[in-house]
């Protein structure tokens, strides 16, 4: 079987998701053009070579509308023959794209495919492409007649079904930051951000690559802050609730853009270039749409019967922290070690660009197995309506 190996990953450092971040002045498309064009510059690669860009991005409309990967891949100046396409499997909409890519290489169908992903969520903000439509139709009305949930409410059930009190989720959102803030100055995320020249707020022109969402805090700083989703409708219809998720033990807006080079074995060896990982395994699984941030749980299970491993064979797992009582429930599922849990801090701290967010955790995984020896990794993601991807990557 042909194995599907990682050559390179790249991502921009975060950008705070509303007006006057960092990356806010960036059209969308300038963003992913400038991880593509950088990937396959410094690879040395003609871009002539790509079989296929597969990008992801959740908000498909305005300036990210019309299949960005296309209009990026021809701004980074790729030649016109090289198509694209974009995905939306919400936030997981990268790491899919990932598991396409590798799973068409696998296939023999692609040679080299970059999966990408990109979110700007300062200028085409959560919620845009619903546009105040009806997005369910008769069928879901009928199936979940009291209505599905959206995410915020979906995290205070999970807080209640595992009995996460409000200490534990700030005190692991506190401690995100801290990793995160650690790594940074430790130089831990330079071999994976790629310089950006911007305009920013004041309209000066300069170089960002220090991640801006990563914030100073503690777990008794963040106790002070209001819970984000109780309404009177929501306590009426969940009185079990316990109301503590807050802007503190969830991940802020964000703005970014990341990617990761595939390509086959034999490829990579004609082209001269070395392989860093291997995709190991595969799943993708759906699950209670309620609870919606649980599938995680059942993704680790599938993905981890898949490879023929244990929760303890594996040397790091990121887990996205869309909030704070995702990990900690998959966690506990697990009983999974909470030093190997998104070890360089997760996006509470780093951010969470939704479309963005697939291949930016596996390029932060890929650098942690790399530094510190570790051979497998684990990433997972809940995804809206209650999906989850997992995969789990091999360092060579």
């Amino acid at each position: 079987m042909t194995n599907a190996v990682i050559v390179d990953a790249i991502r921009l450092a975060s950008g705070r998701g509303k007006p006057g971040g960092a990356l806010s002045g960036t059209h969308p498309v300038e963003l992913l053009s400038h991880v593509l064009r950088t990937i396959v510059d410094r690879n040395g690669l003609d871009p002539a070579q790509v079989d296929d860009v597969i990008g992801g991005c959740v908000q498909q409309v305005g300036e990210q509308a019309l299949n960005i990967s296309r209009t990026a891949l021809l701004a980074a100046g790729f030649p016109e023959s090289v198509p694209a396409t974009t995905i939306d499997r919400q936030c997981g909409s990268s790491q899919q794209a990932a598991h396409f890519g590798a799973q068409g290489v696998i296939a023999g169908a692609y040679d080299i495919v970059i999966a990408c992903g990109v979110e700007s969520m300062s200028r085409i903000p959560m919620g845009t492409s619903a546009m105040g439509q009806d997005t369910g139709g008769a069928g879901i009305a009928t199936r979940y007649p009291e209505g599905l949930i959206h995410q915020g409410i979906s995290a205070e059930l999970i807080s209640a079904k595992w009995k996460l009190d409000r200490e534990t989720l700030d005190a692991f959102s506190a401690q995100s930051h801290q990793r995160a803030a650690a790594a940074i100055a430790a130089g831990a995320f330079d071999g994976e951000i790629v310089p950006i020249t911007v305009t920013n707020a004041a309209g000066e022109t300069v170089t960002h690559t220090v991640d801006e969402t990563v914030r100073t805090t503690t777990a008794e700083g963040l106790a002070g802050l209001r819970p984000s989703f109780r309404t009177d409708e929501f306590a009426a219809r969940f009185p079990d609730a316990p109301w503590q998720i807050t802007p503190g033990n969830s991940s802020p807006f964000t703005d970014g853009a990341s990617a990761v080079l595939i390509m086959s074995e034999e490829m990579a060896a004609k082209l001269g270039l070395t392989p860093r990982a291997r995709f190991h395994s595969f799943s993708v699984v759906g699950d209670d749409p309620m609870l919606m941030l649980t599938a995680p749980i059942p993704a680790t299970h599938k993905v981890l019967a898949k490879a023929g491993l244990s929760i303890d064979d594996i040397d790091a797992y990121e887990v996205n922290e869309a909030f704070a009582p995702v990990p900690l429930a998959w966690a506990h599922e697990f009983g999974a070690d909470p030093a190997k849990l998104n070890p360089l801090g997760g996006a509470i701290a780093l951010g969470h660009a939704l479309g963005s967010s697939g291949t930016r955790l596996m390029t932060t995984l890929l650098n942690h197995l790399e530094a510190t020896g570790g051979r497998y990794g684990l990433q997972t993601m809940c995804e809206g309506a209650g999906m989850a991807n997992a995969t789990i990557i091999e360092r060579l």
